[in-house]
């Protein structure tokens, strides 16, 4: 079996405010602190002498690449991402950024907040857009059923609450 995967579709172009500010943070992080530090780092590695047995300078070198190219990959998504920073009009709809609260058949309730796919965290209750459970959420009201369908069957969920903060 080859190493060639498929590229990953796309996620969409959407983001919050805040995900944004955490995005630019990241960049700034490793733009003006971590790369100046990996840098001096490697200057000194390189001074003594032999290159290919210097753990600091290899691994230095590699540590380079991985910022370099976390901070390319940053910048443009940054350009082309969409900033979401103003409530939707008719806020008794699930829509984009929205914390949405969903009671199962038995009684059990989870809170998630719609995020765009560069800012999804489950452990903080963030799922992307386009997930399967965000999409079956979009657009519903309060009281709406949600049916999430996959392997295993069917999920049905009700929205108890909408929220946008």
């Amino acid at each position: 079996m080859g190493r060639w995967r498929p590229p990953r579709p796309k996620g969409s172009a959407y983001i919050t405010a805040e995900g944004a500010e955490k995005l630019r943070a990241e960049l700034r992080y490793l733009w003006k602190e971590e790369r100046p530090k990996v840098t001096d780092v490697v200057h000194e590695a390189a001074k003594n002498g032999d290159r290919s047995e210097n753990g600091d300078y290899i691994y230095g070198k590699k540590r380079l690449r991985e910022i370099d190219s976390r901070v390319r990959f940053l910048t443009k998504r940054l350009e082309a991402l969409t900033i979401v920073d103003r409530l939707p009009n008719d806020r008794d709809r699930v829509f984009f950024g929205a914390w949405v609260t969903l009671e199962d058949e038995d009684g059990k309730e989870t809170r998630y907040r719609i995020v765009g796919p560069d800012e999804f965290n489950v452990s903080e209750g963030k799922i992307s857009m386009d997930s399967p459970l965000a999409r079956a959420m979009l657009k519903k009201q309060l009281d709406d059923e949600v049916v999430l369908r996959n392997e295993e069957g069917e999920k049905v969920y009700y929205i108890s609450a909408i929220d946008y903060e």
